[in-house]
């Protein structure tokens, strides 16, 4: 028997199309706050993981990268990158660049300092991308949609990474924002 496909089967496109378009123009960056604030939404007031094993366009991407072009091995994660040690402070980390990133556009918008129109990848290289960013936004929006896609960029390649070593999702695992959704879910069920 075949799988029925649901309209939601197809949420790996949005994620596809956001990457593609902040390559063009970095405004549409903003775009990916959707993908913060509905799994906190949806944790919140469902008290389940549904946006993560249903809704996640990027679980979705990588799982057809590597189930339905076979670039996936497989093979079980290691326990290390299971372990809460990893998770938990994968996301310390995380939140520190992500608290960095509003930082940097605090200062952009007191004109501290000037606005770079880089993506960093892997929060270690610069890259420029003055292409995608044709003006007209204040430099403080542009700021922040230039970090944002950083690290909705970085979190894709450390994705595509893991997909190529192990099985398709285990960026899953550590996801960040799945973290944040489980420790939610549990609150909430405590209560």
């Amino acid at each position: 028997m075949s799988k029925r496909n649901h309209w939601y089967d197809y949420l790996w496109v949005l994620t596809a199309l956001y990457l593609a378009l902040g390559f063009f123009n970095i405004l549409f960056a903003w775009l990916g706050l959707l993908c913060f604030f509905i799994p906190l939404i949806m944790a919140s007031t469902f008290g389940t993981k549904s946006y993560c094993s249903k809704y996640c366009g990027r679980g979705q991407l990588f799982e057809l990268i590597g189930n339905s072009w076979k670039l996936s091995p497989k093979r079980d994660i290691p326990s290390w990158l299971r372990s809460h040690t990893f998770r938990y402070g994968f996301l310390l980390f995380f939140t520190a660049m992500f608290v960095n990133m509003l930082v940097s556009t605090y200062l952009v918008f007191t004109h501290a300092i000037y606005f770079h129109q880089t993506v960093s990848l892997l929060w270690t290289f610069d890259v420029p991308w003055h292409w995608a960013y044709g003006s007209g936004a204040q430099p403080w929006v542009a700021q922040f949609a230039f970090g944002f896609y950083s690290i909705m960029l970085t979190s894709s390649i450390l994705g595509i990474i893991t997909l190529l070593l192990f099985k398709p999702r285990s960026w899953c695992v550590y996801c960040p924002m799945g973290t944040i959704t489980q420790l939610i879910c549990r609150w909430k069920h405590r209560k």
